[in-house]
């Protein structure tokens, strides 16, 4: 029965090797789920969760909020990759899948911040963190635990499954999001939003069940009877210069530029469509869960032909055709998504004319800082348009004048007011620059009817494919660099130094540039340059050991 090949899908695979892929890809499905919700939520979390804080900073402190969960999974990858380098990879899984579920389903119980006050942002936070720890440790194990079960020759295209689990997390939570949606209607910003967290009950059972019946993977129970465990994973994977210099090329030279790719596609893309050029959140989600769904297929034939061709090639070619077209293909989704506003932009230029120190940095976590000067006033009221501006610096200048199209304004200095006369001053600039806005063309929405659906779902398929090239041979490459004894610590650093740091955080980066210089494609310079670089170093640095034998490297 071992040996025997039946057709589900995937010709050659036999059905133990099927049961083994599955068990270990849709406990990482579940996984991705419960941590894309937030995600996808990002809006919805900002007016729960961050309420004390105007629109632009509540919405930019939600993508810290979720970025986290990205920052602590470095640390995950230690503490889960040296336990399952010690007692083996099956362990992991569970613990894993329970803290992330268990924190996930509190987070749907989480008082909102009217509730709680500024208590209930920490306890957010503090589960994102918890739910980044898990997943710190979920990719390397199911990675790991699939290779070590992979005939040679094959590895690419098993260990895609794995890739392609985050795709498939994100859209069940688009699904469920949308079908929540319908369900609850107007009641889903108030409360409806908790169900698809709750619903992380469900999958968690679910994921438990399954995970009950695996068995340790062979290569790990091989070194094991060998006695070629490492006692010390942690120091031999990072104090070895051998080793540590893989883990380094591993970083810079694939998997930071894998990321920004990766998340450019899947998460900035939605939040501009959604943030930036107002398109309602129905027809994003829709629009993106489409593209999922034809992208999916592509990670198992990227995997596969990584087997043929070599890792290196298609996840470089992926960066690669990333930074070069990134920038013209956002630029196309405003042509396409919301053409009144890009017909407004390039027909009616906004330039802000300002004294640079009278302009602040509007970082403010704690609510107490007080941004009053003429140029912070001017910079708020344009936050929340979606329009990009020019800025001309003006030492001598007193007050800022925004000008939009044929009209000036000059933005009010609120210092030295009264606060009811302060905030008086400050919403009749807003209505005047409202007003101004629309006169000069600019929209407060995307028109529904004016979107056209069919090129921004081709935009946003390009833009996967290009996450897909990154990503599907990412496991087998990654799997392929270590020797066994140190495989799961080794490879999950790096990995998770990349996902969660140049990835988790390229939302906050991104929006932060946009909001600080004012024009709404400035954030694509992060992905474009990171992409850039990785290409450059994995070009230079990464050796391709495409099907080589595991028990070979130890």
């Amino acid at each position: 029965m071992h040996n025997q090949v039946v057709d589900v899908g995937a010709p050659g695979i036999t059905r133990s090797e099927w049961r083994v892929i599955i068990a270990a890809s849709l406990g990482a499905v579940f996984e991705w789920y419960e941590f894309f919700l937030y995600g996808a939520l990002a809006a919805v979390i900002a007016g729960q969760f961050f309420s004390g804080l105007d629109h632009t900073s509540a919405f930019i402190f939600a993508l810290l909020a979720f970025a986290a969960g990205f920052v602590v999974r470095p640390i995950g990858a230690l503490v889960f990759g040296r336990l399952g380098d010690l007692v083996g990879r099956k362990y992991t899984f569970m613990l894993t899948i329970l803290i992330m579920g268990g924190s996930t389903v509190a987070v749907g119980l989480l008082p909102s911040y009217a509730t709680m006050g500024i208590a209930a942002p920490i306890i957010l936070i503090m589960l994102r963190m918890l739910q980044g720890l898990a997943l710190g440790g979920e990719y390397g194990a199911a990675a790991t635990y699939v290779a070590e079960h992979s005939p040679n020759g094959r590895r690419g295209e098993f260990t895609s499954y794995i890739q392609l689990t985050s795709t498939l997390g994100l859209l069940l939570s688009l699904l469920v999001i949308v079908a929540t949606r319908q369900w609850t209607g107007p009641a889903f910003d108030t409360w409806g939003w908790r169900i698809p967290f709750l619903f992380s009950a469900v999958l968690l059972v679910i994921s438990v069940y399954i995970r009950s019946s695996m068995h340790e993977s062979p290569e790990f129970k091989r070194i094991k009877s060998e006695g070629k465990i490492s006692k010390a994973p942690l120091a031999e994977a990072f104090g070895k210069w051998k080793n540590l210099r893989l883990v380094l090329t591993a970083l810079f030279g694939l998997l930071a530029g894998q990321a920004v790719v990766w998340f450019t596609a899947l998460f900035y893309a939605m939040f501009f469509l959604t943030q930036t050029l107002k398109v309602d959140i129905a027809t994003t989600n829709t629009l993106v869960a489409l593209s999922l769904l034809i992208t999916a297929p592509m990670y198992i034939l990227i995997g596969k032909l990584s087997d043929k061709i070599g890792r290196k090639p298609l996840i470089l070619g992926g960066c690669l055709l990333a930074a070069l077209t990134i920038f013209p293909i956002f630029k196309a989704m405003t042509y396409y998504a919301n053409p009144a506003l890009a017909n407004a932009q390039s027909s009616s230029p906004i330039v802000l004319t300002l004294n640079p120190a009278d302009c602040s940095f509007q970082f403010n976590p704690t609510g107490t800082s007080s941004f009053t000067a003429s140029c912070d006033v001017a910079r708020r009221a344009l936050a929340t348009s979606g329009a990009s501006y020019s800025t001309v610096k003006d030492q001598t200048t007193p007050s800022a004048i925004l000008k939009i199209g044929e009209v000036a304004l000059e933005a009010p200095a609120l210092k030295a007011q009264p606060e009811a006369a302060a905030k008086a001053a400050e919403q009749q600039f807003r209505q005047q620059v409202s007003v101004a806005l629309q006169q000069a063309g600019y929209p407060l929405t995307a028109n529904p009817e004016n979107v056209n659906k069919p090129m921004v779902l081709l935009l946003l398929v390009v833009l996967m494919f290009y996450g897909a090239l990154a990503l599907g041979p990412m496991g087998a490459i990654m799997v392929e660099m270590f020797p066994t004894r140190i495989r799961y610590s080794a490879m999950s650093l790096p990995y998770h130094l990349g996902n969660g740091w140049f990835g988790g955080l390229l939302p906050t980066f991104c929006f932060a540039l946009v909001a600080q210089n004012g024009n709404i494609y400035a954030g694509l310079w992060y992905p474009v340059v990171v992409a850039a670089l990785s290409f450059v170093v994995g070009l230079i640095f990464v050796k391709d050991k495409r099907n080589c034998d595991l028990a070979a490297e130890d």
